[in-house]
């Protein structure tokens, strides 16, 4: 697994229930602001395996990017049994419910990522 990848898997996994953070800012805290797609491929192919909180990722608008219904109506169902609100358009308001996670625990974790690279 690469640097980037761990530490988008270990960002999602942090974040708590009834929170949600984007694909891009979870790329931006993994070192690489421009890789939002690379985590939803990340995401996408190591959900399960990791045991990720997927239902709690979502795009820059705070909006579900699923295009399967189903899937859709899934995390939808997820985030609202976790107390996340959407609003009369779809929405997730991002300032009440997006996660930032603590600074220290990033410089910490992404200091140990390396730490395990070496």
């Amino acid at each position: 697994m690469t640097p980037f990848t761990k530490q988008v898997v270990a960002i999602i996994a942090a974040i708590p229930e009834g929170k949600i953070m984007t694909y891009g800012q979870i790329a931006a805290l993994a070192g690489s602001p421009r890789a939002a797609r690379q985590v939803v491929r990340i995401l996408h192919s190591m959900s399960r395996k990791e045991r990720l909180p997927w239902h709690r990722v979502v795009n820059a608008k705070g909006e579900i990017a699923i295009a399967d219904d189903e899937s859709r109506m899934m995390q939808e169902n997820q985030l609202i049994s976790e107390g996340v609100e959407f609003q009369m358009d779809g929405t997730i308001d991002l300032i009440r419910f997006r996660h930032e996670p603590d600074p220290d625990w990033l410089l910490h974790h992404v200091a140990s990522i390396k730490d395990e690279d070496k």
